[in-house]
């Protein structure tokens, strides 16, 4: 999908950007947010001085100490300790020997991740922008948030052509992704910081599944590319087979097929939610004639069953019962 073309403009904003800014709470200014680096230095300078059997004990003094607050979160949300992470990365130290590089090119990408703030601005006048934290983990988290920040995991972005397959499971063998791609999970993850869907109203698959997609739907159009390019290209073939099996279960409270199933899904992607969530939001945006109007409604449901009502996302599949209901 093409990007709005605010995104361009914004690259020259770049320069009066907030980058280095002592700023602990979301501003409504795009500038303001700052986009810290320094958890990754501190991760390989950690690595670089343990021994495998001293790990944790490194990783304690030289990481987690001095971290940044959102290591803080994402060691609760994520990591769990230092004996944790320690433990991960000695069983695949080969594979974050091949991320490293990757990893630190992430600070050369500011300008594209600020550039899609700017991008949101525009389209949501009332978005917020939180400080982002690049951290790295145990390979259990590409992305998420905390009250006051973004949380990125960049080892999860280190997928190369020398990757060592060999070390990885099936799940990591999926879903790790090339470092260009963290612009698209900042953008996710963004749009995740703006939703005002209450927690309760996403109790049922219909509802987690708008609320993951729609992230990546509008995270696309505010950066150009989104993190699940992969399950379109499964799902983009199989759209009528894959709603069919969906709706009959999408009231139910079942994610075990759809969100969040990992290695578990073995016969198809993972996390085909994404995808399903993704062309609903998609729909209801399409129609639109104010597409201003439409992302404030996205990032603002208040009754997913509804929003799938009035996005006309069944109907694609219906085209006769559309045309009647037209000549009514």
């Amino acid at each position: 999908m093409r990007t709005v073309a605010v995104t361009i403009l914004a690259l020259l904003l770049v320069s009066a950007s907030g980058f280095g800014r002592n700023q602990q709470v979301a501003s409504g200014n795009p500038g303001d947010a700052r986009l810290v680096t320094s958890d990754i230095q501190n991760f390989w300078r950690a690595y670089d001085l343990a021994k495998p059997e001293n790990l944790a004990e490194v990783f304690d003094r030289e990481y987690f100490t001095p971290g940044s607050p959102g290591l803080k979160d994402f060691t609760q949300l994520r990591i769990k300790d230092a004996k944790t992470l320690a433990a991960t990365v000695n069983q695949l130290r080969k594979y974050y020997d091949s991320a490293r590089a990757s990893t630190l090119r992430i600070e050369s990408m500011q300008p594209k991740i600020r550039a899609s703030f700017y991008a949101l601005k525009y389209l949501y006048p009332e978005a917020v922008f939180p400080d982002v934290y690049f951290l790295i983990g145990r390979l259990s988290s590409g992305g998420t948030t905390s009250g006051r920040a973004l949380l990125i995991g960049a080892e999860m972005y280190g997928r190369t052509p020398e990757m060592p397959q060999e070390v990885l499971n099936d799940w990591l063998k999926q879903v790790l992704s090339p470092v260009e791609n963290v612009p698209a999970i900042v953008a996710h993850e963004l749009i995740h910081f703006q939703q005002k869907s209450p927690l309760n109203l996403r109790g049922t698959l219909l509802g987690q599944t708008i609320h993951e997609g729609s992230a990546d739907f509008v995270g696309e159009l505010i950066c150009g590319s989104q993190i699940n390019t992969h399950l379109h290209a499964y799902g983009n073939p199989r759209e009528k087979e894959l709603w069919n099996e969906f709706k009959p279960a999408m009231t139910g409270k079942d994610f075990s097929k759809w969100l969040y199933n990992g290695s578990a899904s073995k016969d198809r992607p993972a996390d085909l939610g994404y995808y399903v969530g993704y062309k609903i939001a998609e729909a209801y945006y399409q129609q639109a004639k104010d597409k201003q109007q439409a992302i404030k409604g996205i990032l603002e449901i208040g009754d997913f069953e509804q929003f799938l009502k009035d996005s006309g996302y069944e109907k694609k599949f219906h085209p006769s019962t559309s045309s009647q209901e037209k000549s009514k």
